[in-house]
């Protein structure tokens, strides 16, 4: 039963969006003015760390938004981030807000054709990434007039070099809470990507989670180990825990169990964020020979805890896993908040200032307890402006609900408890999510079916213990080929050499014909079903 001071708080919460609003100004000048501290511990592989102070972030911001203007970003372009888990991509994004510029955030597996429709899609001005990550941008230039490249490349200007022989005093951009200011590409079930516009009142709304769910405060130190990618990057990596002056660390290398226990103790972690994923890996180390007595929080969302998952690390470490649950269009709307009681298996409760329930396909209220669609009330703060260039495919996500509102569907199904508790059920569309990678069906066929031997094929997601979902491909043969162990290897090969190595069918299964609704659409609930 949520508590009274739960009820209270949602009950009597207002927003206070500002009129204007510049992240990079307004949070991270704020407190490099009013409270200077660590605002960003990074680390990688070899070893090799720095830390720095919000007065260095400002003044870095400050330099890079000056070489930016320099070479032709303004306020609205669009600008790539292709970056890893390194000092340059918080850099990066603040100085693209500083300048009202919007920056598109993507992961450095993307291969040269997902880069190629984001640039095309999004009509970029400007690509921030590696070196190495340059020829990925071959033949995908045209209207790209800024090109920053760390460690620097033919045509490109040196990111580091650019900052040191910049100004340190900026002229930032005045930003209104309704202008754009930053983008994700997201997976959906069918066709390409879409690119998912938050304004600025979105980013300043992402306070909201750093602070009920994350519980961050100043001196606190956050650890989420989510790619830069993602919108969860923003929640629990940049833009949630700077907002509350907590200090975020960022490790580049990779996953290994036994060095994220290392990394939490060395550094004096104080909130955990990570899949259930990653939680159950964990679990498998020796916890208690690690010295986690800094850690009070561990937090988790972008999949179910299995509470099974959940009552283990609590007996390890003493404290439960609190979920929450958003997208990528919403940020987190349902949250476990602190101080209220956690039901593993539970996303929690709508978070303050947001009111959540559960549709039915006409609009109605849900009774509790009984299935249907998680809607978030509009107008909303966290909600996105809407599709990049697709107002149809934006509107068709709302409908008229409870109170005569509108309603913003999730897509997401789900059912409400007595006390107001939220349950996830599944999903609308044929979203897969494997290990907390958001992937669409749609991507992975495109691929396949551009092998010689794949006359039709669907993906879905199946069922996985560690991985929570994996990829499965259900393929039918062009005459003249034979489904054999070398031609599976063969098309996952092809799907990793295509499209993001994430994306690939770790599974494939070869039959005679798909299964058809009478329209002619294939029935993805019985390929799941068949597993």
């Amino acid at each position: 039963m949520p508590s009274q001071r739960y009820n209270s708080l949602y009950e009597t919460y207002t927003w206070n969006v500002p009129e204007h609003f510049n992240f990079g100004v307004d949070v991270v000048d704020y407190w490099a003015r009013a409270a200077d501290g660590p605002a960003l511990i990074w680390e990688n592989e070899a070893g090799i760390n720095a830390t720095y102070s919000f007065s260095d972030i400002s003044r870095l911001t400050n330099q890079l938004g000056n070489a930016l203007r320099a070479a032709g970003i303004g306020k609205g372009d669009r600008v790539i981030v292709l970056m890893p888990r390194i000092s340059a991509w918080q850099i990066g994004m603040v100085a693209l807000f500083k300048i009202g510029a919007v920056p598109i955030p993507c992961i450095e597996m993307l291969t040269a054709s997902d880069l190629a429709f984001r640039v095309r899609d999004s009509g970029a001005r400007g690509v921030l990434c590696r070196a190495a990550q340059v020829p990925k941008f071959d033949g995908s230039l045209d209207g790209v007039v800024a090109r920053f490249a760390i460690g620097g490349a033919p045509g490109w200007l040196d990111f580091e070099a650019e900052i040191a022989s910049a100004s340190a005093e900026l002229t930032p951009a005045q930003v209104a809470a309704e202008d754009p200011a930053a983008m994700y590409y997201t997976s959906g079930s069918t066709g390409y990507p879409k690119g998912v516009l938050h304004s600025a009142r979105g980013l300043y709304a992402w306070r909201n989670s750093a602070k009920y769910w994350l519980d961050l405060a100043p001196g606190d130190r956050i650890w989420c180990t989510a790619d830069t990618g993602w919108s969860k990057a923003g929640t629990s990596i940049l833009i949630g825990p700077w907002s509350q002056g907590a200090c975020v660390l960022s490790y580049d290398g990779p996953y290994a169990p036994a060095e994220r226990l290392r990394l939490l103790a060395k550094h004096r972690i104080t909130v955990y964020c990570a899949a259930a994923t990653e939680l159950f890996k964990v679990l498998n180390e020796p916890i208690d020979s690690y010295d986690l007595s800094a850690l009070r929080r561990t937090v988790s969302a972008g999949e179910a805890v299995n509470p099974v998952i959940g009552a283990r690390w609590e007996q390890a470490t003493g404290m439960q896993i609190a979920e929450a649950y958003g997208q990528t269009e919403t940020l987190m709307v349902v949250l476990n908040i602190p101080g209220e009681p956690i039901r593993y298996g539970s996303m929690g409760l709508p978070a303050p200032g947001c009111e959540v329930d559960i549709l039915d396909e006409t609009g109605a209220r849900c009774a509790d307890g009984v299935e249907g669609v998680i809607a978030l009330r509009a107008p909303n703060p966290q909600l996105m402006l809407g599709y990049w260039q697709n107002p149809a495919r934006s509107q068709a996500c709302y409908i008229d609900g409870p109170e005569g509102a509108k309603w913003f569907l999730t897509g997401d199904r789900a059912s409400r408890d007595a006390d107001g508790y939220f349950w996830f059920a599944g999903r609308d569309d044929d979203l897969i999510k494997s290990s907390g990678y958001r992937i669409g069906p749609m991507e992975v066929e495109n691929v396949l079916l551009n092998h010689p031997a794949v006359q039709e094929c669907a993906v879905v997601g199946v069922p996985d213990a560690e991985r929570g979902e994996v990829v499965k491909a259900f393929v039918v043969l062009r005459e003249g080929f034979d489904g054999s162990d070398r031609l599976i290897a063969e098309l996952q090969t092809h799907a990793k050499a295509k499209t993001a190595a994430y994306k690939y069918p770790r599974a494939i299964e070869f039959i005679a014909e798909m299964p058809l609704t009478p329209t002619g659409k294939i029935r993805r609930k019985d390929l799941r079903t068949r597993g």
